[in-house]
């Protein structure tokens, strides 16, 4: 047997062989007395077992036992999935571009990244996944069901899906892909008005947010008359990066608060420098709003920086650290719960926004169709008319940001109104009619 592989096994025994005396002769419920239950089962395995055993793969197995016993959140990894892992946070990987976390006892989309296998083949947040290439995923947690689903570019992996539509759970065939991810989109879908895309809280995401700010800004020639931040489908990643985001748009104040086992708060704080300037901001968040991005929205929120605009969010408000063990291995534990500014868990609520817009406008609803002087022909077109607008938000198909923008330019009508007054002569170049 190669000695790489007796030695979790050796390591493991070694302690239990070293636990103090004191501890051993607690009480017949103390985790040492435990302990020696667990080397004894351990024993019999290697000695009577039918077929010879890893130790490794038992040890690993104990361990992945012992973690489903806490929260979803909380797993043990072995070095190939550690470096799985690690790729995520960098921002590439092979796989088909979805993130999955157990919810209620079921492991479910949380949510596709665009243009991807999985969001070209139209898997959605919130869809259950009962199989990965035929195997029942009853039992496993998320961290092993994404190293099923991840692999080498090019290879293919079944996904069995169930939603409320189906009338039964359909499979979903997807090739896999180098998924490399710009964690930041930027537009301008109306002129001085722009939209960002914050896929994941990455390493960069912070960097690529300034970038894309600078970009619209110069085109806008100057500040924005408003922004839409996306944050839907967006599932979390790294606090610091949350933090970050936040710090661009608010100059002081608390961001997110952090409570542990010691009830000790950490606190993280806005500051002055790099903050952007006060324009109106809407947020989009959806179901597959989690973790980071519901820190974001819920900052947002409570400091009155955005109005939150979308359906209420996935509630992840756990913090997990990782731990690097000494074989390549990984530990991700939770070790806090966060919350907003006004002390607002946003574990399983999630973070319900001020403006509640379904992902597609409501049936039924539509305006009756009559004719108007601008369905005339040869009608004299109005100088002043904002037509190109109007036109550019009818071609968005996306209803939540088409609602978003809606709400902006409304924003900006509103803000002028008290402004905006007739002269008091003038006749009719004054807006006077004439008589």
């Amino acid at each position: 047997m190669p000695r790489s592989a007796k030695f979790p096994l050796m390591l493991t025994l070694g302690a239990l062989c070293l636990a103090p005396a004191a501890a051993r002769a607690g009480t017949a419920d103390s985790t040492y007395d435990k302990l020696d239950v667990f080397a004894q089962v351990l024993q019999y395995i290697q000695n009577s077992y039918v077929e010879p055993v890893d130790p490794q793969q038992l040890v690993y197995g104990a361990i992945r036992g012992m973690m489903r016993t806490l929260d979803p959140h909380s797993a043990f990894m072995a070095p190939e999935e550690f470096k799985s892992m690690q790729e995520d946070t960098a921002g590439h990987f092979g796989g088909v571009g979805i993130e999955v976390e157990l919810k209620e006892g079921e492991l479910v989309v949380v949510s596709p990244i665009d243009d991807t296998p999985a969001a070209r083949a139209g898997l959605l947040a919130g869809d259950r996944v009962l199989k990965i290439d035929g195997a029942e995923v009853e039992g496993m947690d998320s961290t092993e069901a994404m190293r099923r689903i991840k692999g080498v570019p090019g290879t293919k992996v079944v996904l069995t899906i169930d939603r409320p539509e189906f009338e039964t759970p359909r499979e979903f065939v997807l090739i896999r892909e180098r998924i490399r991810m710009n964690p930041v989109d930027h537009s301008m879908p109306l002129p001085g008005y722009g939209l960002v895309r914050i896929r994941v809280f990455s390493e960069r995401t912070d960097r690529y947010l300034a970038e894309a700010l600078q970009a619209l800004h110069k085109a806008a020639g100057g500040p924005l008359k408003g922004l839409v931040l996306d944050l839907r489908n967006n599932p979390g990643g790294l606090l610091d990066q949350a933090v970050r985001v936040v710090d661009r748009f608010i100059e002081e104040g608390l961001i997110v608060e952090t409570l542990g086992r010691s009830r000790r708060a950490e606190k993280e704080f806005a500051h002055k420098q790099n903050t952007e300037p006060d324009y109106p901001l809407v947020c989009l968040v959806n179901g597959g709003s989690a973790s980071a991005s519901e820190i974001v929205a819920g900052a947002l929120q409570d400091h009155g920086r955005a109005l939150l605009m979308g359906v209420r969010t996935f509630g992840k408000g756990s913090v997990q650290t990782v731990v690097a063990l000494k074989d390549g291995a990984g530990l991700k534990l939770t070790i806090a719960r966060y919350y907003t500014p006004l002390h607002r868990s946003i574990q399983e609520q999630g973070i319900l926004p001020d403006v509640i817009v379904p992902r597609n406008p409501p049936s039924g609803d539509s305006e009756i169709q009559v004719t108007r002087e601008e369905d005339l022909k040869q009608h004299f077109k109005n100088p002043g008319s904002s037509e190109e607008d109007r036109r550019a938000l009818e071609k968005i198909e996306d209803f939540q940001l088409r609602t978003a923008l809606t709400y902006l330019k409304a924003w900006e009508r509103f803000g002028g109104l008290r402004k905006q007054k007739p002269a008091a002569t003038g006749g009719a170049a004054a807006g006077k009619p004439p008589r």
